[in-house]
């Protein structure tokens, strides 16, 4: 009991995805000594539902990923693992029977009617009926934990990633982008695939959205916020961060793409947006500026770059998609400086 009670302590001492999935990973093994254990983190929006292999323990020991940026190539279809679909579906814990004797049980961790995480765990015959009672309370505890979590990450009208959160996931690319000794400050277009590929922010912001909460009301303008958030997960990635940023803004950190598909991305965006009918408002537009994060970035820095393409767009037409390095080299703006005083060359 002692022992539970201590791992309950360290787990409900974390604030951070990746070191709660840490705590329960040691938790289950110290406690009930499954075989193998992995934490899958769930992506099951519009698109084909995805898992993430985000924490593990097995013959090769601890495995531990950061839970916030969905590494490519420890995910994959939920559709290749028969129990996992099934544990989707019923959305309650399942369970197989191996050859060995042991078994394998998955757990779902829900919110909203689908599940966010799940346990997988291989346990042996000898386990018996209190320790299942004390692990399911204990996974039960996980997900409290977890959703609690997601409630003070999310923006409450739209559902996104919430403005506090964003400087976290900034700075986790960040530090992804200067750990990369091809990244350079140079001129980002690079092939489709290449691993040295950069990540991208763009700032979407609607067109003339004072105008809709002056003329419909602010209930309204919720709405129409509400609705774009929605468009914006059917648009992107499993795997892309968004995020309302505040008011009509909303930033979109794309995973390493070159710069022709993150154009194209954010064009097939903006161009559903103009296209589909928001509620009692009609018709909307949205204007999205993007840049490239670089190895000698700051937020300050990548943020400011794609303000200035949104700046541009404004000014231009509105409904458009600029990226700052494009309008750099055709001469539309002038490069600006960057933190060390230099300025950007292409």
């Amino acid at each position: 009991m002692l022992d539970l009670i201590n791992h309950v302590v360290q787990i409900s001492s974390r604030r951070d995805r990746t070191e709660i999935n840490s705590a329960i990973v040691d938790a289950l093994q110290h406690l009930f000594h499954p075989r193998e254990t992995t934490i899958y983190r769930c992506y099951t929006g519009a698109r084909k539902p995805m898992v993430y292999t985000c924490a593990a323990y097995g013959a090769a020991g601890k495995v531990l990923r950061n839970a916030y940026l969905p590494d490519k190539k420890h995910c994959f279809a939920l559709e290749r693992d028969a129990l996992l679909q099934r544990c989707r579906r019923e959305k309650s814990a399942v369970l197989d029977f191996l050859a060995d004797g042991s078994h394998r049980v998955i757990f779902p961790i829900m919110h909203l009617d689908e599940p966010i995480y799940m346990i997988d765990l291989t346990l042996s015959d000898q386990f018996s009926g209190d320790e299942r009672v004390t692990l399911m309370g204990l996974i039960e505890y996980f997900g409290n934990h977890i959703n609690l979590l997601d409630y003070g990450e999310t923006d409450t009208l739209t559902g996104l990633a919430s403005r506090k959160t964003f400087d976290k996931h900034l700075f986790e690319l960040l530090g992804q982008a200067a750990a990369d000794p091809q990244s350079n400050g140079t001129s980002p277009s690079r092939r489709r695939g290449a691993s040295d590929a950069p990540h991208w922010l763009a700032v979407c912001d609607i067109d003339h959205f004072k105008q809709v909460n002056d003329t419909f009301g602010h209930l309204i303008g919720d709405e129409v916020l509400i609705m774009l958030a929605q468009a914006m997960r059917r648009a992107f990635r499993f795997d892309d961060q968004l995020f309302r940023f505040g008011g009509e803004e909303f930033i979109a950190l794309l995973q390493p793409t070159d710069e022709a598909d993150a154009l194209a991305v954010l064009e097939r965006f903006r161009s559903d947006i103009e296209q589909q009918p928001f509620s009692r408002v009609g018709r909307i537009t949205i204007s999205i500026g993007l840049s490239a994060l670089r190895s000698n970035d700051t937020p300050t820095d990548v943020i400011d770059r794609a303000d200035e393409a949104l700046y541009f767009i404004k000014h231009h037409g509105r409904n458009q998609v600029a990226c700052y390095e494009q309008l750099v080299a055709a001469g539309a703006i002038a490069a600006k400086e960057i933190a060390k005083g230099e300025v950007e060359l292409f």
